[in-house]
């Protein structure tokens, strides 16, 4: 029987490359992309086969995600971010949610981050109250991907009535009360619509609470942090792909005329090509053994979703940097897309929780301290 992931790279040389450059020069959602990935079966990728998705784990949705920032970065983002909220809801939501996300028919998108605690992802300041008419929500989100094209937000509030703790809710995009503040226009991932998002007394039914009320850092430590990680180190490691595969092209195929060499026979281009190259295959092999302690339950598996999301930034930065250096001028020109790269890449040192962050968590880890 044939599997979405099947048509995957057929969907990224027919649809997804192409429209890449306009995606990232207007600062355009990707929908024709979403639009195949969907008539493919790969937004259900990680729904249980039981309700008509995949049922696909880790693994698939980082080559999925990888796989398509060698082409589009921004699409890759959308699409990790709905697999992230699309595993909330498959462990925790409704079955008729579930079914909705395994056709296709659901974009999902996480709402943690807060104006008020940043990155600090695990500390939501926003208010739930429960009232006659159903639970009131209040909260300025910083940023939502997908913001204003996601059917709902898997969306985080302190716990109603726990002593502290967080709760998660399912929350329409079209709530009343919700405003997306606007259109992204920004350094890098030009097409992920990502915006700040605000609940002004946004009320939802109470049957939209994902889990029990007050575990929602166990939620975001259990279930999302280690796939989203992941394919955040996923997206990184396309991402130096793409520069890499540029610029080794661009190497092989300039040539210093007055010289009558190519630019790879210079020993220097080589070495920087080489640095690049290694730093790759690091990141890619951290990636790859993080997703098996994930799939085998090793007792360092945290400790290697924390590393690789890491890892995997940083060494996006350094490797796009590397390629804008030896593509020289060519690099900085839109249609070369080696400056793209070196844009995308910066987005994931920043992104919660970032690179400054993890540092800190496995330091913890390591000295055996509470890392949260």
């Amino acid at each position: 029987m044939s599997s979405p992931l099947d048509r995957l790279d057929q969907i990224i040389s027919d649809v997804v490359a192409p429209a890449a450059h306009e995606v990232d020069r207007a600062g355009a959602f990707p929908a024709a992309s979403i639009d195949a990935l969907r008539a493919a079966g790969l937004l259900g990728l990680v729904s249980a086969a039981e309700v008509g998705g995949a049922g696909e784990g880790p693994r698939a949705a980082v080559a999925v995600v990888e796989r398509l920032a060698r082409a589009c970065a921004s699409t890759a983002m959308v699409t990790c971010m709905h697999y992230a909220g699309a595993a909330v809801i498959e462990r925790f939501g409704a079955e008729p949610v579930r079914r909705d996300v395994a056709r296709g028919e659901h974009l999902s998108t996480l709402a943690f981050s807060e104006a008020g605690s940043r990155s600090h992802f695990w500390a939501p300041l926003g208010t739930a109250r429960v009232e006659a008419d159903g639970v009131h929500l209040d909260a300025a989100k910083s940023w939502v991907t997908s913001a204003g094209h996601a059917t709902a937000y898997v969306w985080s509030s302190g716990a109603v009535g726990a002593a502290g703790g967080s709760t998660i809710w399912l929350v329409p995009r079209g709530a009343k009360g919700l405003r997306v503040a606007g259109a992204f226009d920004g350094l890098g991932l030009r097409g992920n619509d990502s915006s700040p998002v605000t609940a002004e007394d946004v009320v939802i039914p109470e049957a939209n609470r994902l889990h029990d009320d007050g575990a929602g850092l166990k939620v975001m430590l259990e279930v999302v942090l280690p796939l989203f990680a992941a394919m955040s180190a996923g997206c990184s490691v396309g991402i130096m792909e793409r520069a890499l595969g540029g610029t080794v092209a661009h190497v092989a195929g300039t040539r210093l005329q007055h010289l009558d060499t190519s630019l790879a026979e210079l020993p220097t281009i080589r070495a920087y090509v080489a640095r690049m190259k290694i730093a790759v295959d690091q990141a890619r092999l951290l990636l790859d053994d993080t997703v098996a302690a994930m799939e085998s339950g090793r007792a360092d598996a945290m400790l290697r979703v924390l590393e690789c999301k890491a890892a995997a930034g940083e060494s996006a930065t350094v490797v796009t940097d590397l390629a804008m250096r030896v593509c020289g001028g060519a690099a900085f020109r839109r249609e070369a897309g080696v400056e793209r790269a070196f844009r995308d890449a910066r987005a994931a040192t920043v992104m919660a929780p970032t690179t400054d962050q993890l540092y800190d968590f496995i330091g913890k880890a390591l000295c055996g301290l509470p890392v949260f």
